[in-house]
């Protein structure tokens, strides 16, 4: 390990993630640590079921195992610490699981876990010391609501994975830690930052922040696609990270994809609110951030400022949302919203009235094209999504009631299957806790340390103070009109019920023009089925960025949400579709 910085790989941005990554970032160059992430809110969901199906000593992500397996040997030799939030709901289980690795394959890792998030057990007790769980999106305390949780997960921070590190851990399973903690818990131990470090841990975080989906930070999912020399062999990415918290953004020799400003800028804005982003171990201002081409396929950031950690921690609440069913119909020609008219009478009929379900949401999408060249861009389609407590009001019969419709309704009657998501859903409720409740333990050695949240120290609070931002003056004289994206990307993404649309330009003058131009209004009208939703607009003139914060899109998160896109992935895309009057020296 080289003695000025540390080498943090990650080989998974989600669960579900290429497996033979892992392999590939021991074997394809110089590292010093592994990570890799794979919570997000749905999963945590994922796992709950897994245990109630497979039993208790289930709730971990079980392919890590492989990936693991074929790691272990190599990571001993070259001495590569391993650090994974693939413990989900069961970090102890896992860990059992890869000592047995450890000792099959006759080698010396030492293996650590971590736990202390959840908080289900303890949730009636909270409460009655004074803990709302209030849903930050809602403003909803959680005894005021019907729906039971299921899961309830305290977002850890990154001091006991140091914890680990410093009594000799080479393998850290982790709960549900934060994303970036499987970063900054590895940075911290290598330099060993004192927990007031803040400017340098907030480099750690945006490092985390970063690399923590994998290769979107390396040309995945870049609106500028074209630049991309190759999606082969895409590399994953690697954050080097100094003493001093800069950092630089890269990949392995010889593989494919793109790290360049625009890549790390995109990944930066991704699912992120407001530029001082939220971490129970310190508050990073991605506002300050300054990033350049160092070389080839080197991003160097440097710049961080950080502030002193909320006296909360992020809680992530499932609850019993209940059962959902649903069907898409293309609707074809002439008379389109006739036919939708006379179908969702019909069904509804059929199946005894809207009035009995909890919800029912009815979506007709017109894709269909005038005077069309195809049966395809002659159709358009009907989405319709019930649900219910009751799992009969929303079972087969639901679906048996349509079908019988087939051959007496609409001409042209075509269904889709398997579109439509069916079967029981959760709702996301976020939350915040005080940390003074929070109980951190590393499990190492049949040694077992608490770990306090920083902010139940005492420490001096330290906060950084945004300097005000003065947009320069760009002269507009002709103007032609063109795509929205041929000048700037995006980046979306969720948040909860909430979704968050990013988006940069390249140039000094691109942003001027950006800031003045989008404003909410602006990108309400631009994007009108917006023109419900409460939206927060926030600047990052250092990244030439703009970020846009949609509040209750996604409705009661991704597991409950009716849109086509329940993760809004694609919402940035559709505002680059756009089109819109430029100065034209910008198209130049």
């Amino acid at each position: 390990m080289s003695k000025e910085m540390i080498r943090i790989a990650n080989c998974s941005g989600f669960y579900g993630d290429k497996l033979s990554i892992a392999k590939e970032m021991v074997e394809g160059g110089p590292i010093d640590v592994l990570t890799g992430d794979y919570l997000a809110e749905l999963t945590m969901t994922i796992l709950y079921n897994q245990k109630m199906k497979r039993g208790e000593e289930h709730g971990y992500v079980g392919t890590f195992i492989k990936q693991f397996r074929d790691v272990a040997k190599i990571s001993q030799d070259k001495n590569i610490k391993i650090v994974t939030n693939a413990g989900g709901l069961n970090p102890k289980s896992m860990a059992q699981e890869i000592e047995k690795v450890v000792d099959e394959l006759n080698l010396d890792l030492k293996v650590s876990y971590i736990d202390g998030d959840n908080l289900i057990p303890e949730m009636e007790k909270l409460t009655k010391l004074g803990e709302k769980f209030s849903n930050l999106d809602k403003n909803i305390d959680l005894k005021d609501y019907s729906k039971k949780a299921i899961t309830a997960n305290a977002y850890l921070g990154a001091w006991g994975i140091k914890e680990a590190l410093d009594n000799g851990a080479d393998v850290v399973v982790c709960p549900r830690v934060t994303d970036a903690a499987v970063v900054i818990g590895p940075a911290a131990w290598k330099f060993n930052w004192s927990r007031d470090q803040y400017d340098e841990l907030a480099g750690a975080l945006a490092a985390g922040h970063i690399i923590e989906c994998g290769a979107q930070a390396t040309g995945g999912n870049y609106s500028f696609f074209q630049e991309v020399p190759t999606f082969d062999n895409i590399g994953y990415p690697i954050a080097e990270i100094y003493k001093d918290g800069s950092f630089v953004i890269t990949k392995h020799e010889n593989t494919g994809g793109l790290v360049s400003v625009g890549t790390v800028t995109a990944q930066l804005l991704y699912e992120i609110s407001s530029p001082a982003y939220l971490n129970p171990d310190v508050i990073s201002h991605f506002d300050t951030l300054k990033i350049t081409q160092e070389s080839k396929d080197r991003v160097l950031v440097e710049n961080a400022r950080g502030s002193s950690p909320t006296n909360t921690h992020k809680v992530c609440v499932n609850l019993v949302g209940g059962f959902r069913n649903g069907i898409e119909l293309l609707l074809t020609g002439l008379d389109i919203e006739e036919k939708a008219k006379l179908i969702t009478e019909q069904i509804f009929k059929s199946v005894g009235g809207k009035e009995q379900f909890d919800k029912v949401d009815i979506q007709l999408h017109r894709t269909d094209k005038e005077n069309p060249n195809s049966n395809e861009e002659a159709q358009a389609f009907l989405r319709i999504d019930v649900m219910s407590s009751n799992p009969d009001l929303v079972g087969r019969l639901f679906n048996a009631k349509i079908i019988e419709l087939a051959l007496a309704n609409f001409p042209g009657w075509t269904g889709r299957s398997g579109v439509v998501p069916n079967g029981a859903f959760i709702e996301y409720w976020p939350t915040l806790i005080d940390s003074k409740y929070i109980k951190e333990l590393i499990h190492i050695d049949d040694k077992v340390i608490e770990v306090v949240p920083t902010n139940q120290l005492g420490l001096e609070e330290k906060y950084y103070q945004k300097v005000a931002y003065e947009n320069p003056t760009l002269e507009i004289g002709e103007v032609r009109e063109d795509f929205f994206g041929r000048i700037y990307g995006t980046r979306s993404g969720d948040k909860g019920g909430c979704a968050n649309l990013g988006v940069w330009a390249k140039t000094e003058d691109a942003y001027s023009f950006l800031f003045d131009f989008l404003t909410v209004k602006k990108l309400k009208e631009l994007l009108p089925d917006l023109e419900s939703f409460e939206i927060d607009r926030y600047e990052l003139p250092n990244i030439f960025s703009l970020n846009f914060y949609v509040h209750g899109i996604l409705q009661e998160g991704v597991s409950s949400s009716t849109r086509m896109d329940g993760q809004a992935k694609s919402l940035g895309e559709y505002l680059r579709a756009k089109k819109i009057n430029f100065p034209v020296q910008l198209l130049k």
